[in-house]
């Protein structure tokens, strides 16, 4: 399903409508190096393969997570020998640390390297600014819910399947605007059940999730005891769990991460030390282990068994995040964004941002304004 031409490619149209920037370098067969920024599954890649298509020129796609210099060099020497430039599309350039990105530089100077770019990073800080100054920056947005329909629609027709209207609700607000995530929802669904309905799409995903689960039931259920445990400030019953799970040889890292959890979770701001104290068991795991350990964890447990407990920090990042998955990523307020460069100031960041505004203004985005969270104990 991946689009062969701007044309089809669903969403982007401020870069690929008529008269569009991306849209005109398209048409006219004139690419330079760019950085295309944006969230993932919006079409970086996509759009990359189709306008390296439209020249002549030698294509190659690197990550820059997997990708060194020698790579680099090699390609650059290839073109050097070719006489001609060398199109390198490069995932994930915020990977490349400066000196990789310094390396870069010349190549893509001289004209020997045309350069694109993808990041989900924000370039005015991943990218080094000769690099980026050589480079132009192209802002791709995520799919909008008709977007999404749309490729929704290029689904059922790929596949020769219908989607009834309460899977596809569900599945634009699963996807959070990324194409890739929605079709590979789609097709992992399809593979499986050969038809789409909330049933198999809830199926399907629970199998996505669940098929990496590779530990007994035993562990489970013992380091949910533990967590409940001192949840109810049941110091015996705690150690005596804690006891079950070292002697059967757990990682006391393992069980030195529940603690950390634990102590944001379920003590929150009653003791905010009592998240200090999980870290120093954490950490003196990791650099004394077992069998000294035992006696730092035991510590620890007595001492979050005993705080008091205050969950209303929890409950109120919870209850935000249920917004953030009904809702998806809502465009946060312009004047919250942070410009510290001319780029992000010609998008208007931070235009009429006030330091100390008013205590019932709210700073949610538009469709949140009314939301409340918080609700602290007395």
């Amino acid at each position: 399903m991946r689009p062969q031409t701007l044309e089809d490619v669903v969403g982007q149209a401020h870069l690929l409508g008529k008269n569009q920037p991306l849209q005109k370098i398209y048409a006219d067969k004139n690419l330079f190096s760019m950085i295309l920024w944006g969230p993932p599954g919006v079409g970086k890649t996509t759009i990359a393969r189709i306008l390296a298509s439209q020249t002549e020129l030698e294509y190659v796609e690197l990550s820059a997570v997997s990708t060194g210099k020698s790579e680099i060099k090699e390609i650059v020497q290839r073109a050097e020998a070719a006489g001609k430039p060398i199109i390198l599309f490069l995932d994930e350039i915020h990977r490349f640390n400066k000196a990789q990105q310094d390396f870069l530089l010349p190549s893509v100077e001289s004209g020997t390297l045309i350069l694109i770019g993808a990041t989900t990073e924000n370039p005015s800080f991943e990218v080094i600014s000769p690099l980026l100054s050589r480079c132009r920056v192209y802002v791709l947005q995520s799919l909008t819910q008709e977007e999404l329909g749309k490729l929704i629609e290029n689904a059922e027709q790929f596949l020769l399947t219908t989607i009834d209207k309460e899977s596809r609700d569900f599945l634009m607000r699963i996807s959070n605007g990324d194409a890739r995530q929605l079709i590979s929802i789609i097709d992992h669904t399809f593979s499986l059940f050969k038809k789409i309905t909330i049933e198999h799409l809830n199926a399907a995903m629970q199998d996505f999730y669940l098929r990496y689960d590779t530990n007994g039931e035993e562990h489970f259920n013992t380091i949910s005891a533990f967590i409940k445990s001192m949840r109810a400030s049941n110091v015996d019953a705690a150690l005596y769990y804690l006891a079950r799970m070292v002697h059967a040889g757990e990682d006391p890292k393992f069980i030195a991460r529940r603690m950390v959890i634990f102590a944001s979770e379920d003590i929150g701001i009653a003791v905010p030390t009592a998240l200090v104290v999980a870290n120093e068991v954490f950490r003196t795991c990791e650099t004394i282990g077992y069998p000294e350990c035992q006696i730092n964890l035991a510590h620890g447990t007595v001492y979050l068994c005993t705080c008091k407990k205050d969950r209303s920090a929890y409950d109120a990042y919870f209850k935000a995040l249920d917004d953030v998955k009904s809702l998806g990523n809502l465009p946060i307020p312009l004047h919250l964004r942070n410009a510290p460069t001319k780029l992000m100031k010609s998008l208007d960041y931070g235009k009429g941002y006030e330091m100390y505004p008013d205590k019932e203004k709210s700073l949610l985005p538009k469709e949140l304004k009314n939301a409340h969270y918080y609700s602290p104990k007395q």
